[in-house]
C-alpha cells in the first residue's frame, strides 16, 4: 500500500534517498538494492538521531527506515519528519520485522507511505521505491 510521491519530477539530477537501519547487514542489503536505481543517490544512517543529523544538512527525496532502533525509533522519526514543513510530503517507506496489522496501521496513520515486513528481497525494495518515486525501470 503506497501513496504516490510528488517528488518524481526532480529536474536534472539524481534523487536523494536516506536509509535508516541499525543492523549493518540489513542496511547494506537495502543500499545494495537501491544502488540498482541509477537515478538514486543513497545516504546511510544507523538510527533515528543519525538520520535527523543527516536531514539537517541534505534534502532527501525518499526515506527508508526500520522501526526498532535505539535512541530514536522509526515511528518517532516518522512523526518528527511529518511535523517538519520540509519533510511533510517526502515519501517514507518502513521496512521492519513488526508484522502485526496494528503496527502497520499505526505507521501509516503517522504518515508512512508504505510498510513492508522483513525478510525482504532486493527486487521487492527496488519495485516499491520506483513505484513510490515514479521512476521507471528502464
Amino acid at each position: 500500500m503506497t501513496r504516490p510521491s510528488e517528488h518524481a519530477s526532480k529536474p536534472g539530477g539524481r534523487l536523494n534517498a536516506l536509509v535508516v537501519e541499525d543492523s549493518p547487514p540489513m542496511r547494506k542489503m537495502i543500499v545494495f538494492a537501491l544502488s540498482r536505481i541509477r537515478e538514486l543517490s543513497v545516504t546511510e544512517a544507523d538510527d533515528g538521531v543519525d538520520a535527523l543529523r543527516r536531514i539537517a544538512s541534505t534534502k532527501f527525496d525518499i526515506i527508508i527506515t526500520d522501526i526498532n532502533m535505539p535512541i530514536l525509533d522509526g515511528l518517532k522519526l516518522v512523526k518528527r519528519l511529518r511535523a517538519d514543513e520540509a519533510y511533510k510530503d517526502v515519501p517514507i517507506i518502513i521496512i521492519t520485522t513488526e508484522g502485526a496489522e496494528e503496527d502497520r496501521q499505526r505507521a501509516l496513520a503517522l504518515g508512512a507511505n508504505a510498510y513492508i515486513t522483513k525478510p525482504i528481497q532486493a527486487p521487492q525494495v527496488i519495485a516499491l521505491v520506483r513505484e513510490t518515486l515514479g521512476v521507471d525501470g528502464s
